[in-house]
C-alpha cells in the first residue's frame, strides 16, 4: 500500500493519502482489530465526563489542596481514566505497526486490561471520595492486574521490535517509567488503605514526576519523533533530540528520584536535587520549543485540527518548565494555586491536549484502514475529512481550550470559576465522545450498507 505510485491530489482529495506517503516502514498488515483500540478511545471521554461531574458536585471545596480527597478523585479519574486509557489503547495499535511486533493475543489482553483499568479507576475514585478502605483495597488489586497484564504484554512484543529504533526506544523507557509509577502508586494507596507510616510526601513527589514527566511525557516525546513530521507535514527534528533525548530525561529523571530520596540524609543530595528537576524541565521545553518552530515551518498550511491541539500542548509545557523553574529557584515555599495550576497544565493542557489531537487523525485512519482492508468496505471508502467533520472537531477544540483556561483560572479564583470551569470539561468531552462514536457508526454503517453518496 505503502508503495503504490499517486498522482498528486491533496489529502482532502485522496482518502488517507497524506498518511501512506509517511507510513513506509509502518507495518500496516499487522494492526491488530479495530475493536482493540478503539475500546480504550471511547471510554477514556467517560472517566473525563466523570471527573467533571466530581469537579460540578464538589465546587469550590475541591481547590482547597491539591490532596484534598476530591482533589486526588479527580486527578486519577483524569490521569487513569483519560490519559492511561488512550495511551494504553494507542500502544496497543502502535506496538504491531510502529515496531513490527504484535501483542500476543491483543484482543484478549485488550479488552482484559480494559475491564480492569475502568474498574480500578472507578474503585480508586469511590475509595478516595467516600473514604472507604476497601474500594482502595479493591481498586489496588484490579489496577496492579491490569497493569501488570499490559505491561507484561508490551515487554514481550518490545523484546521482538525490529523497525523504527527511535520511536521504539522512547515507548520501551515510558512503558519502564510506567513500571516506576505502578509501584510507587500501589505503596502509596497500600500507605493508605491500612494506615502505614511512609515518606509520602517523597513518594508523592517520585509518583508524579514518573507519571508524567517519565510514562506520559517520554511516550508525547518518543511517538512525536515520528508522527508530527509524518502527520503534520513539518521538517524532521534535529538529530540531536532525536537520538539523545528520551535516554537523557530518564537518566535525569533516575538521577533526580536518587537525589529526592536520600535529601534527607545526603547534603549533597539535598543540593543537587532542584538542578537535576530543572535539567527535566529543560529537556521538555527544549522539546516543546521545537516542536512550536517545526510547525511553523509547516509544507502546507492547511488547517489541521491536530496542530492546533498540539500548539497549546507544547504551550502549556513550556509554561510547566517556568512554572517549575519558579518553583525551584523562586522564593521559599510554593503557593496552592501555583501547585494546582501546574498540575491543570501538565494534565490538560499537555497530556490531554496531544491526546485529544491524535485521536483526530488515529480513529479516521482507522476506520479507513479497516475498511480498505475489509471486502464489504473496499470501493466505498470515505473522505478521512468526512469520518469526523473538521468543524465538529473545531467545536470541542474550543471548548477544550475554554476549559484548560477556566480551570486555571479556578485554581486562583475557585468560588468565581470551578463551576464553568468543570462544565466546559463535561461537554468538551462529551462532544469528543460523540465525535469518535460517530465515526465508529460510520464504519458499521458502511460494512452493513455502503457509504452513502
Amino acid at each position: 500500500m505503502a508503495g503504490q505510485q499517486q498522482k498528486p491530489q491533496t489529502s482532502a482529495s485522496v482518502p488517507g493519502a497524506a498518511v501512506r506517503m509517511g507510513t513506509a516502514t509502518l507495518s500496516l498488515e499487522q494492526a491488530p482489530p479495530i475493536s482493540v483500540p478503539l475500546r480504550f478511545f471511547l471510554t477514556a471521554p467517560m472517566f473525563a465526563i466523570a471527573a467533571a461531574l466530581a469537579l460540578l458536585s464538589l465546587g469550590p471545596a475541591v481547590w482547597a489542596s491539591r490532596w484534598s480527597a476530591g482533589a486526588l478523585a479527580v486527578t486519577h479519574l483524569m490521569t487513569l481514566g483519560f490519559l492511561a486509557m488512550v495511551m494504553i489503547g494507542a500502544l496497543m495499535q502502535m506496538l504491531p505497526v510502529v515496531a513490527g511486533a504484535p501483542v500476543a493475543q491483543a484482543r484478549r489482553v485488550g479488552s482484559r486490561v480494559h475491564v480492569l483499568l475502568s474498574l480500578g479507576t472507578l474503585a480508586l475514585a469511590g475509595g478516595f471520595l467516600f473514604a472507604r478502605a476497601p474500594l482502595l483495597a479493591l481498586a489496588l488489586a484490579l489496577l496492579a492486574l491490569a497493569f501488570v497484564a499490559f505491561i507484561g504484554a508490551a515487554a514481550g512484543s518490545l523484546v521482538r521490535a525490529r523497525a523504527a529504533a527511535i520511536t521504539v526506544r522512547g515507548i520501551r523507557l515510558s512503558i519502564g517509567a510506567l513500571g516506576v509509577t505502578v509501584c510507587v502508586g500501589l505503596l502509596l494507596g497500600a500507605g493508605r488503605t491500612w494506615h502505614q507510616p511512609l515518606a509520602v510526601s517523597r513518594l508523592a513527589a517520585l509518583h508524579l514526576a514518573w507519571g508524567l514527566l517519565g510514562w506520559v511525557g517520554l511516550l508525547v516525546v518518543g511517538v512525536g519523533f515520528q508522527v508530527v513530521p509524518m502527520l503534520q507535514t513539518t521538517p524532521h527534528y534535529p538529530r540531536i533530540l532525536t537520538g539523545h533525548l528520551t535516554r537523557a530525561i530518564f537518566v535525569t529523571l533516575l538521577l533526580w528520584s536518587s537525589a529526592q530520596w536520600l535529601s534527607g540524609h545526603l547534603t549533597l543530595a539535598r543540593e543537587s536535587a532542584p538542578a537535576l528537576a530543572s535539567l527535566l524541565g529543560l529537556g521538555y521545553a527544549v522539546f516543546a520549543a521545537t516542536t512550536l518552530v517545526l510547525q511553523q515551518r509547516r509544507r502546507r498550511e492547511m488547517p489541521d485540527i491536530t496542530v492546533r491541539f498540539w500548539r497549546i500542548g507544547m504551550t502549556s509545557l513550556l509554561a510547566c518548565a517556568v512554572l517549575g523553574w519558579m518553583g525551584l529557584w523562586g522564593p521559599r515555599g510554593v503557593s496552592t494555586s501555583i501547585e494546582l495550576t501546574w498540575g491543570i497544565l501538565a494534565i490538560l493542557g499537555f497530556g490531554v491536549s496531544v491526546i485529544n489531537g491524535m485521536l483526530y487523525k488515529i480513529v479516521p485512519f482507522l476506520v479507513w484502514l479497516h475498511l480498505q482492508a475489509s471486502p464489504a468496505g473496499r470501493g466505498k471508502l470515505p473522505n478521512m475529512k468526512q469520518i469526523i467533520p473538521e468543524r465538529r472537531a473545531g467545536i470541542q477544540f474550543w471548548l477544550h481550550l475554554a476549559a484548560l483556561l477556566l480551570l486555571a483560572g479556578a485554581a486562583w479564583m475557585p468560588r468565581l470559576l470551578a463551576y464553568p470551569a468543570a462544565a466546559a470539561l463535561g461537554f468538551s468531552n462529551l462532544l469528543l465522545w460523540l465525535n469518535l462514536v460517530s465515526a465508529w457508526r460510520l464504519y458499521k454503517r458502511i460494512l452493513a450498507e455502503g457509504f452513502p453518496g
